[in-house]
């Protein structure tokens, strides 16, 4: 038998075993995070919003604070909105790609900008947005939990690089998931001594704080809680000038400030490589000290192989003299104007490399029709280029498009090769 016929083989069985867990109650799954997880942007951030639980959108019903408050799109004055909830972001994408799969995941999403564990865990915003209690709101079968984005770097590389809170928090709430006990503690406590606890940057203040955590009541051992290991971030390699957001403009794009206060932002690292090397670290040694986390999401180290394969090439960023630099090639780029933020492109490689991993289907078994790709502009040869990355990840053999598709991949991936290497010139 050919490989491509055992290949098809396997992929009908899985499908036959994903429709009949259709027929049973489905799998609940929340994930925890920021714009990482909702998407920042359209066509993203409201994707599939329908289909998901926005379980912070009542929160912002009441306190606007954790959204944004610039314009995303038109200016308001002309019909346009903030970050209008609901949102649907890479769980929405995610969720689709399961329906499509013939499995049944009722899907929900506790985000808010910016939020880091601790934040979320301590909620730490204000008193409306109750992050920790939508966790503790039902049980769940599967977690995701998405930590700020450069929080789990070590200590000095990066803005908000704080290796010892990201391991406290996560364990605290694979605590609270799985155990649920209540506890009164001080931060001071947690880390060890006053000393540790003040070098993550808390005042002695704050570190002997009590905190009071309610018991959750509707804590599960047996829920499935995942780490999604995030990308690299251009703007933390890149020379440019330092940025700050323009509330005029659509899409909210950021605007060079040349001012005296402005001036070259730091740069932590000397190539995207070496930032998703320390990320993948960190996110691999916490989930192997701990064997409460089912697995680690690999997202980050997807989007690098991404990078490596030649398939990300265009780049829009400001320059090393604050000038705005716009794609030329109008290619495939996986991160957004701010080069922090995913493009559709980045969060349809997040969603592609969850559903594989949480799932465990091969993510190419979506094939080059997928329909979250249509429906966020995404070509068929890129949504197989990028399905063939995430599969690649997550170590399933990169198949061959089917006869009657392979030259346009072919095509596809070949003309992608060609920009890299002229760009490269």
């Amino acid at each position: 038998m050919s490989p491509s016929f055992l290949r098809q083989s396997a992929l009908a069985v899985a499908l036959l075993g994903a429709s009949a867990a259709a027929l049973a109650d489905p799998t609940t799954i929340l994930f925890v995070g920021n714009s990482y997880t909702f998407g920042r942007v359209d066509p993203v951030m409201s994707y599939n919003a329908a289909n998901v639980h926005d379980l912070t959108a009542a929160f912002n019903a009441i306190n606007p604070s954790g959204t944004n408050s610039y314009p995303i799109g038109t200016p308001p004055a002309t019909g346009g909105s903030f970050e209008q909830h609901p949102w649907g972001g890479v769980p929405g994408v995610f969720k689709k790609m399961t329906d499509e799969a013939g499995l049944n995941y009722d899907v929900s999403l506790s985000t808010r900008n910016a939020a880091s564990l601790r934040g979320q865990f301590l909620n730490t915003a204000n008193s409306t947005w109750d992050l920790r209690g939508n966790v503790a709101s039902q049980s769940w079968g599967k977690v995701v939990l998405q930590e700020q984005s450069d929080a789990a770097l070590p200590p000095g590389k990066g803005k908000n690089a704080n290796l010892a809170t990201f391991n406290a928090y996560a364990d605290q709430f694979e605590r609270f998931i799985h155990d649920g006990s209540a506890q009164t503690y001080t931060e001071t406590q947690l880390f060890g001594s006053l000393a540790a606890c003040t070098a993550t940057g808390l005042s002695s203040t704050s570190c002997n704080l009590s905190r009071v955590i309610p018991k959750n009541n509707n804590a599960n051992a047996n829920t499935q809680i995942y780490l999604e290991q995030s990308w690299a971030r251009p703007d933390m390699v890149e020379a440019h000038k330092i940025t700050t957001p323009d509330k005029t403009t659509p899409n909210g794009a950021p605007i060079v400030d040349t001012g005296a206060s402005g001036g070259a932002a730091t740069l932590y690292y000397g190539n995207l490589a070496g930032m998703t090397s320390d990320l993948h670290k960190s996110f691999y040694d916490k989930a192997t000290s701990n064997s409460g986390f089912a697995g680690v999401v690999p997202v980050g180290d997807a989007f690098q192989r991404a990078v490596d394969q030649g398939l990300v090439l265009g780049k829009g960023f400001y320059d090393a003299n604050g000038v705005y630099v716009e794609p030329s090639d109008g290619s495939m780029n996986l991160w957004w104007l701010d080069r922090t933020h995913a493009s559709k492109y980045g969060s349809y490689l997040s969603a592609l490399t969850l559903f594989g991993s949480i799932t465990g289907l091969d993510p190419q078994s979506l094939g080059r029709q997928e329909q979250a790709a249509a429906d966020l502009g995404i070509s068929a040869d890129a949504a197989w280029a990028l399905q063939g990355v995430a599969a690649a990840q997550l170590g399933f053999a990169v198949a061959v498009p089917e006869p009657g598709t392979w030259a346009l991949s072919l095509a596809g991936l070949l003309l992608m090769g060609l920009r890299a290497r002229q760009r490269k010139v």
